[in-house]
């Protein structure tokens, strides 16, 4: 009979514990980075010619009146505006109905739409713009 010294059979105890609390410590890490709320608004022209609205003067106007961007991005044929929260993307909304003039389609992007699931997994917060 092989007899094992008892630092081995205590190790091989302790192991699986400690591989178990290292994936805890992980989950809990990368979990408020998974369900980061992010909230976007999408501004289009609705008819063809007519040109965007310029992203500073947009920031000017809705910074005025208190609300917080986290980003202003042109995509394609519209311009793209995140906001930390959804009561700002909201305010931002109306008040961009009144401030913009007639003629520009204004509407909020839901969270698949603004980013997929596995490039909100980020330890560094990025935006542009």
């Amino acid at each position: 009979m092989i007899v094992q010294p008892k630092w081995t059979t205590a190790r091989r105890r302790i192991l699986p514990w400690l591989m178990l609390g290292a994936l805890a410590l992980v989950a809990m890490v990368l979990m408020p980075a998974l369900y980061r709320q992010e909230t976007a608004l999408q501004i289009r022209a609705a008819r063809q010619g007519t040109a965007l609205p310029d992203g500073f003067y947009v920031w000017q106007r809705l910074n005025a009146q208190g609300i917080k961007i986290k980003s202003i991005t042109p995509d394609r044929d519209s311009l793209v505006i995140k906001f930390d929260s959804p009561e700002q993307s909201i305010a931002a909304q109306k008040a961009l109905q009144e401030i913009l003039p007639y003629g520009f389609d204004i509407a909020q992007m839901d969270a698949t739409a603004t980013k997929n699931w596995f490039s909100r997994i980020s330890f560094h917060h990025q935006s542009v713009g």
